[in-house]
């Protein structure tokens, strides 16, 4: 996976990188078929605010989110962005199949 994390009006310290790259292994454990992800993080007046726009195969997924803390702000974004991944995965598995099997049964 290809990861760059930008700043806008924020200088990214490497604690903050280390922060992300570890958060963001969460959502590639869920799903190991994501090509690219693109992470901004920016302060907007007393907001911290951080965007994530990931590419996986079939689709593009993005999540946003703003708190006054920026740590709290990239962690709910990474559940935010958690959530679609899992939902694209669960849309990709073949539950038709499953059904089948099951009316045989009966």
């Amino acid at each position: 996976m290809q990861l760059n994390i930008t700043g806008h009006h924020l200088d990214l310290s490497p604690a903050l990188n280390e922060y992300i790259k570890n958060k963001l292994q969460k959502v590639q454990r869920h799903f190991d078929h994501v090509v690219d992800a693109h992470i901004v993080l920016g302060i907007e007046k007393q907001l911290h605010k951080a965007e994530a726009t990931v590419h996986v195969a079939g689709n593009t997924l993005h999540a946003a989110s703003e708190h006054s803390d920026m740590y709290a702000a990239i962690d709910s974004m990474l559940d935010k962005l958690d959530r679609q991944v899992r939902r694209h995965k669960e849309k990709l598995t073949d539950h038709h199949a499953r059904d089948a099997v099951n009316r045989d049964q009966v």
